[in-house]
């Protein structure tokens, strides 16, 4: 039956670093369907009538393609499983959304009034001026930001350990990042408790992903930074202007881009440059300095 191949299809990509999460709850419902049909290989008929199960058409595009995968995977070492027709029910991929790029006087204007939010002479305001100061310098994924240890945080950087794709990596800190954290350490110590985290709540403890979401909007209100219509800022917003900022920052010249999107692509944690590239987005600054180049270039080829 179907439900041993699963087994091993996702064992062999979870080890290249995949997590498969959503996609392994797919093909483990699509190998219960087959099976209850006592169908030992794949088949398009079978294959196109779980799709439909899903309630909208992003979700059928992307549980057929899920199978599709799989069933190419299979096909290689065995011909009888069928390979499902690509596109079926549309495309897979999620359509991509105008990021919300921070300046520099937004960003001055949210970390102000994270440095307000209450209850006054607790460590909350200290907790998420300095988490969403740390992430708009670094980039990092507000998950690897909140799962730091104390241990975690060196005189070379902050070790983010297993994060996304498993990955660790070592991420070095500005001078200035550093004093920041330092200063913020020694509040934090001063609750104790048995909690080794580095941000921690009122009470002492990790800080959960959606406290940090209702911190985050309620500094976005208060600095008036959270539109009514058009762009939203998202936690994810730091990242993303990070990713920006360091783009804007690289020197002329192609080799001198593609070292600087390498290096960035691994200081973020990517598998590879391609997702570094989701990141990437014109900004007036970039589109002025591709205006000079090209300037310069015809006047170059005209002489």
């Amino acid at each position: 039956m179907l439900s041993q191949a699963v087994d091993t299809y996702l064992a062999v990509r979870r080890a290249l670093g995949f997590q498969l999460k959503t996609e392994g709850c797919h093909l483990h419902s699509y190998a219960r369907f087959a099976d209850a049909r006592a169908e030992a290989f794949i088949r398009t008929a079978t294959t196109i009538e779980w799709a439909t199960g899903g309630p909208s058409a992003p979700q059928r595009a992307r549980r057929l393609a899920v199978v599709r995968r799989f069933a190419r995977y299979l096909h290689a070492e065995d011909p009888r499983h069928d390979i499902p027709p690509e596109g079926l029910f549309g495309s897979e991929s999620r359509p991509r959304h105008v990021p919300f790029i921070f300046s520099s006087e937004q960003l001055r204007r949210l970390l102000e009034a994270a440095a307000r939010l209450g209850p006054a002479g607790s460590i909350r305001p200290d907790t998420y001026r300095t988490l969403f100061a740390l992430l708009a310098c670094t980039g990092l994924r507000i998950a690897e930001a909140i799962n730091l240890r104390l241990q975690d945080w060196t005189a070379d950087g902050l070790l983010i350990r297993e994060s996304k794709f498993r990955k660790t990596r070592l991420v070095p800190l500005h001078a200035t990042a550093q004093a920041a954290l330092e200063h913020y350490r020694v509040r934090r110590c001063r609750i104790g408790g048995a909690d080794d985290h580095l941000f921690v709540s009122q009470r002492g403890r990790r800080l959960s992903h959606s406290a940090a979401e209702a911190a985050f909007r309620t500094a976005l209100q208060a600095a008036d930074l959270d539109p009514a219509t058009g762009r939203r800022p998202c936690l994810h917003s730091l990242r993303h202007t990070f990713a920006v900022r360091a783009l804007e920052s690289c020197p002329d010249g192609r080799d001198r881009i593609a070292q600087q999107t390498l290096a960035l692509s691994t200081y973020l944690g990517h598998c590879n440059t391609t997702a570094t590239y989701w990141y990437l987005e014109a900004t007036p600054s970039l589109l002025e300095d591709i205006a000079q180049a090209c300037e310069r270039w015809v006047e170059e080829a005209i002489q």
